[in-house]
């Protein structure tokens, strides 16, 4: 929402300012499908020749992002706080008994309880992997914090991959449109016979390409990639919560001071109330009683 919001804004600002100081679209209007087709073409062109299939198709689902927002919500970290505990919760309660959730999540009760979450198998695998090195006793909880480290790091530069691409294509544009508006200068130096008038219009057309360049550089494509970093940064909080409660398991705390310990750690805006995660905790029990 607020993304079209700055879009409309910006299209007002930019062009209600033009318009009012006395400025005619004709010329621009007349230009602009061929300037796009130039800069918008050579920029696509480029994005394609600088990324394999696998971050185009990213690209495509993280712009969608910029419009919908980050993926979970704050009834997802409250859900995923649940999760855990009941996880955890049966593994200080009966540890053989957490060897069918762990080994097959796809069909554990209580993982398919939390379907949002359950769906994502980049977490399911995250918090599965590091309860089946619990489940070993291993002895160094240090280590396997830096494993745990490494691990969301990886997939944190890989989720920005997306962001730093169309980075690139909006410090390109600029550039670009200097290039659309040399030919048009080409152009127009071809017709220097021409009367001023005509000249005129050939020159505007030309510049209009600079314009386009620098106007969707930093009105559109560069917000736009500022943005899909944002929204990286905001969901890294949530693998960051998997990370805080495991840790905290791997040094033996009780459940709830683990789910406490990533209460605590989650963003203000998305962190469940203590009395309500409290509440949630208390019914896990009750019903597993």
């Amino acid at each position: 929402m607020f993304a079209i919001i700055g879009i409309v804004i910006v299209l007002v600002m930019v062009f209600g300012g033009y318009l009012g100081s006395g400025g005619t679209m004709g010329i621009i209007l007349k230009a602009l499908p061929f300037e796009m087709v130039m800069i918008g073409g050579a920029a696509l062109g480029g994005f394609i020749l600088g990324n394999d299939i696998t971050t185009i198709k990213a690209t495509g689902r993280d712009v969608a992002r910029v419009f919908k927002g980050a993926r979970w919500s704050p009834s997802d970290y409250r859900d995923l706080l649940c999760l855990l505990f009941e996880l955890l919760w049966l593994a200080r309660q009966n540890p053989v008994a957490l060897e069918e959730h762990v080994e097959s999540p796809e069909s554990s009760a209580i993982i398919t309880r939390y379907p949002r979450i359950a769906a994502d198998h980049e977490v399911i695998e995250l918090i599965c992997d590091t309860l089946r090195v619990a489940s070993m006793n291993y002895n160094d909880p240090h280590q396997v914090e830096e494993v745990l480290d490494k691990r969301l790091e990886v997939r944190k530069n890989h989720a920005l991959h997306t962001s730093h691409a169309i980075q690139i294509v909006a410090d390109a544009l600029p550039a670009l449109g200097i290039v659309a508006a040399v030919l048009g200068i080409i152009k127009t130096m071809g017709a220097i016979d021409e009367p001023p008038s005509i000249l005129g219009a050939m020159i505007g057309g030309a510049l209009t390409g600079t314009f386009l360049g620098v106007f969707l550089a930093y009105c559109f494509v560069g917000p736009i990639a500022s943005r899909m970093r944002m929204i990286v940064e905001e969901d890294d909080h949530f693998y960051q919560l998997i990370r805080e409660v495991l840790v905290a398991n791997l040094h033996a705390h009780p459940a709830n001071i683990c789910i406490e310990v990533g209460r605590q750690n989650t963003p203000h805006s998305n962190r469940p109330e203590f009395n309500d995660i409290d509440s949630a905790m208390r019914e896990i029990k009750k019903n597993a009683a």
